[in-house]
């Protein structure tokens, strides 16, 4: 699955995802505004907000409220001290969290920011 986004104004969201984030552009046109992006495996498709696109109601922020979209990566580090270095508060601070998967007990370090629109991102590490 890889989501679309909705964004209220694109050179700042393509500016948090790419400069903050650390996604890398795989595809990108200026009409309408849309890019597709990736972080590791994870890819995320940005397009800015067009009263003639597929908008099921009224886009009030946070936008996506009800889903949050989980981000595996490599190094949750990286990703945070960027974060930290451009003054973006967190949704929830990073903690452990562990889980039993068929039977084996797996941890995972993670943490929730919000993007400029509002959507949810939680990123999280597996670390055992």
């Amino acid at each position: 699955m890889v989501p679309e986004l909705t964004v209220t104004d694109f050179a700042i969201s393509k500016r948090f995802y790419v400069d903050i984030l650390g996604f890398s552009i795989m595809n990108e046109r200026s009409s309408p505004k849309f890019v597709y992006l990736s972080l590791g495996e994870v890819q995320i498709m940005l397009e800015q907000y067009q009263e003639d696109g597929w908008n099921t109601g009224e886009l009030i922020y946070p936008l996506g409220r009800g889903v949050n979209f989980q981000i595996e990566v490599d190094d949750i580090e990286q990703i945070l001290n960027r974060l930290n270095e451009s003054n973006i508060p967190l949704f929830q601070d990073i903690q452990s969290n562990g889980y039993e998967v068929g039977g084996v007990k797996a941890c995972q370090r993670e943490f929730l920011v919000q993007d400029p629109d509002g959507y949810l991102l939680r990123f999280n590490q597996y670390i055992g």
